[in-house]
């Protein structure tokens, strides 16, 4: 096939074509082994403690986003007072289950009243069980704003507060204080 060039002339097109064996790979790295060791998804655990030593999202993405997967990463005080909640709700289940074998209080809460009296052991598992669980949701909305204009992170400190003085409460029923 002959095309005219720039000055009228006509010359000859040369058309090359290649093997499929000769071709260079599109992409710089196919032809290569595969380098994953099979698929990362399934390995949960791992993926949860590598992303806790090596978190990559520490803020949002845009502006806008505030979803639950925006952030991977959770400043260390929501841990400090996530303990410091958890712990405080070992405590009150501690005090609580000795002011009701000494006869100066009851189970206010009519989901946990039952289980003080089937088992002590079940009542303190739910009990912290629901706590952590709790403080985990809290943790993970904390730079999420509830009603508009309250962080959530707010709330943790009110749970924390709430432990706090209930805590002292039981302390004083007991004497200790």
């Amino acid at each position: 096939m002959q095309e005219p060039d720039r000055n009228g002339c006509c010359q000859k097109k040369n058309t090359v074509s290649m093997h499929v064996k000769d071709r260079k790979p599109l992409h710089p790295r196919a032809g290569l082994a595969e380098r994953r060791r099979g698929e990362r998804r399934s390995q949960v655990l791992r993926a949860l403690l590598y992303g806790s030593f090596r978190p990559r999202r520490r803020g949002p993405r845009r502006t806008d986003e505030r979803t639950l997967s925006a952030v991977d990463w959770h400043h260390p005080q929501w841990l400090a007072v996530g303990m410091l909640i958890v712990i405080g709700s070992s405590t009150d289940a501690l005090l609580t289950l000795v002011l009701v074998e000494r006869g100066l209080a009851v189970e206010a809460n009519p989901l946990m009243a039952p289980l003080i009296g089937h088992s002590a052991l079940a009542f303190a598992l739910v009990k912290v069980a629901l706590t952590a669980g709790g403080v985990l949701l809290l943790t993970q909305l904390a730079r999420i704003r509830a009603f508009g204009n309250i962080p959530v992170g707010f709330f943790l400190y009110l749970v924390l507060a709430i432990y706090g003085a209930l805590i002292i409460y039981e302390c004083r029923l007991l004497n200790l204080l």
